[in-house]
């Protein structure tokens, strides 16, 4: 679902960000990427979501080769990539409802259509009675089930999601990877991007380890 063959992405002669990464993650695969700051981990991420290309090597998702994607194309690809970011980055002039339905608004959505997906994420994330609430009046943990509930309204087959328990305290942190681990329970390939050690160890998942631009651990082509 997700493959790098040899990337490289190179920012100028003396920025390597990523240097010869490979690895393959399957459809339905849960796998964590960390490293240190400035290992490549953003960068890794902004290749699978086309907001980078790479200098050398080639980026596949679902088939696509990314790096001669067309632009006018981009946006489709995005449609089919989930993004959960760390400060969930909601709209407070909206509601939780019109938060939710913003990718679907961007495709085109009938209203019906889009009633019964945002209700359908916001239920999977436990937020069905909120959905007329400002994210304001959420706690930290609703809010980012928000931002989880937006990135899969569409459902798409891929997940990112950049630090998503970075503020958040162990309790809530384990009630976000449940949420990752039953999206992959039904197909969708998820990546967390995280400094958070013990969660990692706790969920015993494949675990790509970046260090200074190079795939240290959890690499291979076969998805193991």
């Amino acid at each position: 679902m997700i493959e790098f063959r040899q990337v490289t992405k190179r920012y100028d002669s003396d920025h390597i960000a990523l240097r010869a990464v490979n690895f393959h993650l399957d459809r339905g695969e849960l796998a964590f990427l960390t490293g240190h700051s400035g290992a490549g981990k953003s960068t890794l991420l902004k290749l699978i979501m086309v907001m980078e290309r790479p200098t050398a090597g080639e980026v596949i998702v679902g088939g696509q080769k990314l790096n001669s994607l067309p632009r006018r194309q981009i946006p489709y690809i995005r449609r089919h990539i989930g993004v959960v970011f760390q400060n969930h980055q909601l709209l407070f002039d909206r509601t939780v409802f019109d938060n939710v339905a913003m990718p679907l608004e961007v495709m085109g959505a009938s209203p019906e259509d889009t009633g019964r997906r945002v209700r359908a994420a916001l239920d999977k994330v436990g937020l069905l009675k909120k959905e007329k609430m400002n994210p304001m009046q959420l706690s930290g943990g609703e809010q980012q089930r928000v931002g989880i509930a937006r990135a899969v309204v569409n459902k798409p087959p891929v997940l990112l999601a950049d630090e998503p328990t970075g503020n958040l305290d162990p309790e809530l942190s384990a009630d976000i990877m449940r949420l990752f681990t039953q999206f992959s329970q039904v197909g969708v390939t998820v990546l967390v991007a995280t400094h958070d050690i013990a969660l990692i160890n706790e969920m015993n998942r494949r675990t790509l380890t970046l260090n200074q631009g190079q795939l240290v651990a959890g690499g291979g082509v076969s998805g193991h």
